[in-house]
């Protein structure tokens, strides 16, 4: 494994744990449950701000990676290595009611300072184009605000941010912008998806990294073009993992879905050759507890190399 720092110590130990290209091994959490123990911490804040100090954890743009490190100590607490202090209860500030609370800044409308086509509902209704011209590409740094705009507006689950390890893509045909597409970190458990690997629970943490979840899937409203969804699937899927490669210095091998089938049928992935594994549970992670009341979804996989099951499942 890498280096790590830990208060100027260096480790080099087995690892346990991969998360968002950190390597946890025992000295990492003996140096996370000698700062639980030391009390020298107001809260899970501020603790995940030593922890990020320390390892010199930070984000693309220099910030620390504050947000990732709270969310690595919930997880390792679920796992069972560590016991974090009570989380403390922010209470409603006097004579500020629900409806008063500030909620996350919107999204600016037009005009746009981004390179995707403006918003322009010209319809695209070629059933029998030709997609030989269609391209798939991740969108430049320019282009975020654009998608996070398309997503807001057309995307029936709205703009969410995408934290952690991710790639976002756009699909031309010819000059139009048609389709816009978002992967994210794979979703932290699925049964089915554990079963069709062969996962043990100690290699599931180890290799979860290498598993990529399609979050996002938006084909315009106005484009209707045969076969257009599942031709922009499989475009995305043949450059996945070695844009992953190049961004985030790992590949990935296999992708996953989940799909609302009280919305959609799937077809675009089963076009596409993705494997359907099966319903989900319908439950949702809250902090560290998984809790019922989500809708179920349908589970789709695509292997991204010829032997992704076996590179997946071994216990290194």
């Amino acid at each position: 494994m890498d280096a790590v720092e830990l208060g100027g110590e260096v480790a080099r130990e087995a690892v346990l744990v991969r998360y968002r290209k950190r390597e946890i091994g025992a000295r990492e959490l003996e140096f996370i449950r000698g700062t639980i123990a030391s009390g020298t911490f107001g809260g899970r804040v501020e603790l995940s701000r030593i922890i990020c100090q320390a390892w010199n954890w930070r984000q693309a743009n220099g910030a620390l990676s504050e947000c990732a490190c709270r969310d690595l100590l919930l997880r390792l607490e679920e796992w069972g290595h560590i016991k974090l202090p009570a989380g403390q209860r922010r209470g409603r500030r006097p004579g500020v009611s629900q409806a008063d609370k500030p909620r996350r800044r919107p999204i600016p409308e037009l005009p746009l300072p981004v390179e995707l086509i403006p918003i322009v509902e010209i319809p695209i209704g070629d059933a029998d184009a030709d997609l030989s011209t269609l391209m798939v590409r991740p969108i430049a740094a320019e282009e975020r605000l654009g998608w996070r705009v398309y997503m807001e507006r057309y995307h029936y689950l709205g703009e969410r941010p995408v934290v952690g390890e991710h790639l976002l893509y756009a699909a031309f045909l010819d000059a139009d912008l048609v389709a816009l597409i978002g992967w994210a970190a794979a979703s932290m458990r699925a049964p089915a998806r554990e079963r069709f690997i062969g996962w043990s629970e100690l290699t599931r943490r180890k290799r979860l990294h290498l598993v990529v979840n399609n979050v996002r899937f938006l084909v315009l409203p106005w484009v209707r073009v045969h076969n257009l969804a599942s031709r922009i699937l499989a475009l995305n899927l043949r450059r996945l993992s070695s844009d992953w490669q190049d961004r985030w210095s790992h590949p990935v091998h296999l992708a996953e879905t989940f799909v609302d089938t009280s919305r959609y049928r799937g077809t675009c992935y089963r076009a596409a050759n993705w494997i359907y594994l099966g319903q989900t549970a319908g439950l949702h992670k809250r902090g560290n507890r998984y809790r019922s009341g989500a809708t179920p979804k349908a589970l789709y996989v695509y292997a991204l190399h010829r032997r992704a099951r076996r590179l997946l499942s071994v216990d290194d």
